[in-house]
């Protein structure tokens, strides 16, 4: 007997809504302070919310052969632009392991009472490797242990500390403490604006007089990002085609509301100055804690979100590479990128994987300001992500064309017309965010912008080029394999 459709609408919002939200964004958004609507609403309502919509139609269309991104962009396209779209996805998340692992690394300074560790380098980038490769050797043993850190990890490491930082600065309010964003200095142009006695009064619209004014807006895209990974789900409903943007919509309701409140809280307890994008989050705890004669708390709520941080990782690492591993076994790889264990983990990929983000965790060494080294990685993974994205928007087009009687048990309602415009005017912001990460936010001490901007730059082109070169390389190979021997 077929197994009955039976996931609901609240269970797939919640799916969607655990992928998404991340605490180690709450400071980044919070050093936007009342601005931070402005760039919530751009990612939920013209990044989020699109995205999800034009995954649901490619991933009940596709659900069936596999293959995610690759496919749908394959189908669309080509193979070699399927397989520069599963490629960046799974780059993309190795380029994010050191920013999430650094988020840990502060965390961890926290819990054992050493708060400078969290801005040094040195700590922050060895804590990062080692960290990394404890928790590869874990998943090549095909331990079962992993799958279960996922669920426990989200609800104690991020919904727990998420509500309590949003309880104590309700509290903060209601004891008559002084509300931070009320006394942002003036020369913060960006988020307040002074008047003829130089009062300065918080901003709603951010202050743009260039690009690197809203720069940000990358970092916290990329908090909003990942979507599309459940979108394979929508088949699951038993209504996809109405039920599907209504978990869609609970999902970004609940995203923006834990993301909004949650910022509000930090922005609330936090003076500008001290908010720093690695380790805000728990100057926030340290602060609030210290002001109730709980301290010791602080301790407490930073292992608390190491361990969800840590059990992310682990839920993650052997994630994305799978799909890395497909395309190896229809060819897109070399030979010895399709090697497993005994235990069915792809151990070639994992160790390329493991060895490229040893190399981006030691840029905590080398550069002299940890957040602007968190937020260099945060950019260069949101770039890259953002092409991928770009490149799905146009498969989701485009197919309506080439494919128009393929079996799809979601579509983007409003027929063509309404691809065009969910998924069009997902393309546009999407590219317009993408342009945006190659300036230095001007929030940030980033010493030499021309070198800041290179890095970038250098980054995406050569993460770029690489799935390019070798799809073009295999498919020659493949070619010149089929030629009958003389």
């Amino acid at each position: 007997m077929a197994k009955s459709k039976n996931i609901t609408t609240m269970q797939l919002a919640l799916m969607t809504a655990a992928a998404v939200i991340s605490l180690r964004g709450l400071p980044m958004m919070a050093q936007e302070e009342l601005t931070m609507f402005f760039y919530i609403f751009f990612a939920t309502f013209l990044f989020l919310i699109p995205a999800a919509l034009v995954g649901a139609e490619l991933g009940s269309a596709f659900a069936s052969r596999g293959g995610g991104v690759y496919s749908w962009v394959k189908e669309a396209f080509n193979p070699h632009m399927g397989f520069t779209a599963i490629f960046l996805q799974w780059i993309q998340n190795v380029v994010w392991y050191p920013t999430v692992l650094g988020f840990a690394a502060a965390s961890i300074a926290y819990m054992i009472g050493m708060p400078a560790l969290a801005q040094n380098g040195v700590f922050v980038g060895l804590f990062s490797i080692v960290m990394y490769w404890a928790a590869t050797w874990v998943t090549l043993r095909g331990t079962a242990t992993a799958s279960g850190l996922t669920s426990k990890g989200f609800l104690i490491g991020t919904v727990l500390p998420g509500v309590v930082i949003v309880a104590m600065a309700l509290a903060w309010i209601a004891g008559g403490n002084e509300i931070a964003f009320e006394h942002i200095p003036a020369s913060v142009s960006q988020v307040v604006s002074a008047d003829a006695t130089q009062h300065a009064h918080p901003r709603l619209f951010p202050h743009i007089t260039g690009m690197s004014d809203i720069a940000f807006l990358a970092g916290i895209l990329l908090l909003f990002a990942g979507v599309e990974v459940h979108a394979v789900h929508a088949p699951e409903l038993k209504e996809p085609q109405k039920q599907f943007p209504k978990a869609m919509f609970l999902a970004a309701l609940i995203s923006f509301g834990l993301f909004t409140l949650g910022s509000l809280a930090v922005a609330v307890i936090t003076p500008y100055d001290q908010i720093n994008l690695q380790s805000g989050l728990f100057t926030t705890f340290d602060i609030v804690f210290k002001h109730y004669r709980v301290g010791w708390l602080t301790n407490v709520m930073s292992l608390l979100i190491a361990f969800g941080v840590l059990a992310g990782v682990m839920s993650w690492i052997s994630g994305p590479s799978r799909g890395l591993l497909w395309t190896a076994k229809e060819g897109q790889l070399p030979e010895f990128m399709k090697k497993t264990n005994k235990n069915g983990v792809q151990v070639n990929i994992l160790v390329i994987q493991g060895c490229i983000v040893s190399v981006l965790s030691s840029l905590y060494i080398v550069m002299k300001d940890v957040s602007v080294a968190f937020f260099l990685l945060s950019a260069l993974t949101i770039g890259l992500y953002l092409i991928m994205y770009m490149m799905m928007y146009a498969a989701g087009i485009r197919l309506r064309y080439t494919q128009p009687d393929l079996p799809r048990s979601y579509r983007v309602p409003g027929g063509n017309a309404g691809m065009w415009c969910i998924g069009g005017g997902g393309f546009l912001a999407v590219l317009f965010a993408f342009t945006v990460t190659f300036f230095p936010p001007s929030q940030l001490p980033v010493g030499s912008p021309a070198l800041y901007t290179g890095l970038v730059v250098a980054g995406t082109v050569v993460f770029l080029a690489i799935p390019i070169v070798i799809s073009v390389a295999m498919g020659r190979r493949a070619r010149k394999n089929r030629q009958p021997s003389k």
